[in-house]
C-alpha cells in the first residue's frame, strides 16, 4: 500500500472552504469524528489523533501504527505516539536487502504491508516519534519522493556495479542515506524519565506481535488456509489467512463489537471514495452519489437511501483478476454509523491530516465498498470469532 495525500486544486479548493476548527493534535484521545444530523455513530473505538503521511507513499505504517496505538489505549497502558519513520528506515532496509539478494527481481518501493509494522517492531523495537520523527530535510511534514528515487537508484547500481561481486560496505552507504534523510538510527534514549533502547521500550509496551493477524477473501487460493497474496507492496511475501467474503467481514464486525480495531487494506482509487463528502459507496447502476452532498458551510446532505451494487465472492475477484481493485491504500477501522435511512457504515480513520474531508480526516465508507474493495486486514487473534479461530489453527 502506498496511497499518498496529493489532492487536486479542485478539491483542495472545496475543503478548504468547508474546513475550520476540525484539528485534533498528534496525541489527542480522538473519540472519531465530529458529529453530524446525518450519520448516527453506533460504535467507536478508543483511537489516537489523525497524522498526516503528507507526501509519502507511507500508509501501510500510519495505519498499522495506529491500530497498535488503539490496541495500547485498548489493554489500558494510555495513549501514545509512536514513530512511523522508525518502522519506515527498518522496512526499507530489509527491502534493500532483499532487493540484492533477489537480484532486482522482487519489488523496492515505499509502499508496504500491515506486517512490515509488526515484522520490524519484533526484529528493531519502537521508538516514540519524539524521538524519531524522520524530520530531517527542513519540512514540517514528510516528503520522501527525493529519497524514494536516490534509494532505488541506489539499490539499482550496487547491482550493475562490474566488481564481479559485492562490496562489503554497500549496505552501509544506503543506511547512511537513510541517515541523511530520516536521521540516526537512536541506539538508546530517554523517554518520561527513563532510559530504553528501541527493544526495550517495545517490550514495555506489553504488545505481542504474534498476535496480530492478516485475513483476506479470494477464490483463486483455497478457503481457511494461508496464502502469499499477489500485491506487489507484499515484497516480503507474507501469508495471509483466506476467508469467504461473509466471514472476512463477520470478522470485521465481530472485531468492533469486541472492542478491537481492524487495520484495512484496501482500494481507494474508485470515483465514489469521495474526499469531497467524505464517504464511499457502490451505487447500483443508474444511482448516481450525486445524491450525497455538501451544502456552503460543508454540512452532509443525503437526499435518500443509495442503492448500492450487490457484491459477492464473483464480483470481488472479478475485480482483483483484472487490476480493477489494486493495493492502493492503508487505512483503520475504529467504529460504525448509521445514516437517516438506516444504512450503515464503518468508520475509518485516514492518515491524509485533519483537512481531508468535511469529517477531520475520518471517513464513512459503506459495507458493499468494504466487501468489493477490500485487500487484507489486520486483526488481533482474539478478535477473531472462536469457532473460526479453531479452523484456522490459530
Amino acid at each position: 500500500m502506498k496511497r499518498n495525500r496529493n489532492l487536486n486544486i479542485r478539491e483542495a479548493s472545496l475543503l478548504l472552504i468547508m474546513l475550520s476548527g476540525l484539528f485534533y493534535t498528534h496525541t489527542s484521545h480522538a473519540q472519531g469524528p465530529p458529529r453530524t444530523d446525518q450519520l448516527k455513530i453506533t460504535r467507536i473505538l478508543p483511537a489516537t489523533g489523525i497524522k498526516d503521511q503528507n507526501l509519502t507513499s507511507t500508509c501501510w505504517c500510519f495505519s498499522g501504527i495506529s491500530m497498535l496505538e488503539s490496541e495500547l489505549i485498548r489493554k489500558g497502558m494510555g495513549t501514545y505516539d509512536l514513530s512511523e519513520m522508525y518502522i519506515v528506515r527498518h522496512a526499507y532496509e530489509a527491502k534493500a536487502i532483499k532487493y540484492v539478494r533477489m537480484h532486482g527481481t522482487v519489488n523496492f518501493s515505499p509502499g508496504g504491508a500491515f506486517n512490515d509494522v509488526t515484522d520490524m517492531i519484533s526484529a528493531w523495537g519502537i521508538v516514540p516519534d519524539e524521538v524519531y520523527d524522520g524530520l530531517r530535510i527542513g519540512h514540517e511534514k514528510h516528503i520522501h519522493s527525493e529519497m524514494d528515487a536516490v534509494l532505488k537508484g541506489y539499490v539499482r547500481e550496487v547491482l550493475r556495479n562490474r566488481n564481479g561481486e559485492l562490496t562489503p560496505v554497500w549496505f552501509d552507504g544506503f543506511s547512511g542515506i537513510l541517515d541523511a534523510y530520516l536521521g540516526k538510527d537512536p541506539e538508546s534514549f530517554e523517554y518520561k524519565g527513563q532510559t530504553y533502547t528501541p527493544k526495550s521500550f517495545a517490550a514495555s509496551l506489553g504488545l505481542n506481535m504474534d498476535d496480530y493477524v492478516l485475513l483476506s477473501s479470494f477464490s483463486h487460493h483455497p478457503f481457511y488456509e494461508p496464502f502469499i497474496i499477489e500485491i506487489p507492496d507484499n515484497w516480503s511475501w507474507n501469508q495471509v489467512y483466506n476467508l469467504p467474503l461473509d466471514e472476512l467481514i463477520g470478522t470485521i464486525d465481530h472485531s468492533l463489537e469486541s472492542g478491537y480495531t481492524v487495520a484495512w487494506g484496501a482500494d481507494e482509487s474508485e470515483k465514489y471514495f469521495s474526499r469531497i463528502t467524505g464517504m464511499a459507496t457502490v451505487p447500483a447502476e443508474g444511482d448516481e452519489q450525486e445524491e450525497i452532498t455538501l451544502d456552503d458551510e460543508g454540512n452532509l446532505h443525503i437526499a435518500r437511501a443509495i442503492a448500492e451494487k450487490k457484491i459477492d465472492q464473483e464480483v470481488r475477484q472479478q475485480a482483483f483478476d483484472n487490476y480493477r481493485t489494486t493495493d492502493d491504500h492503508g487505512m483503520h477501522i475504529i467504529g460504525k454509523a448509521k445514516d437517516n435511512f438506516g444504512k450503515e457504515y464503518y468508520i475509518v480513520k485516514n492518515s491524509w491530516g485533519t483537512d481531508s474531508g468535511p469529517f477531520g480526516g475520518y471517513y464513512y465508507v459503506s459495507e458493499a465498498y468494504v466487501r468489493y474493495k477490500t485487500t487484507d486486514i489486520m486483526v488481533h487473534r482474539d478478535a477473531i470469532p472462536s469457532g473460526l479461530k479453531q479452523k484456522l489453527g490459530l
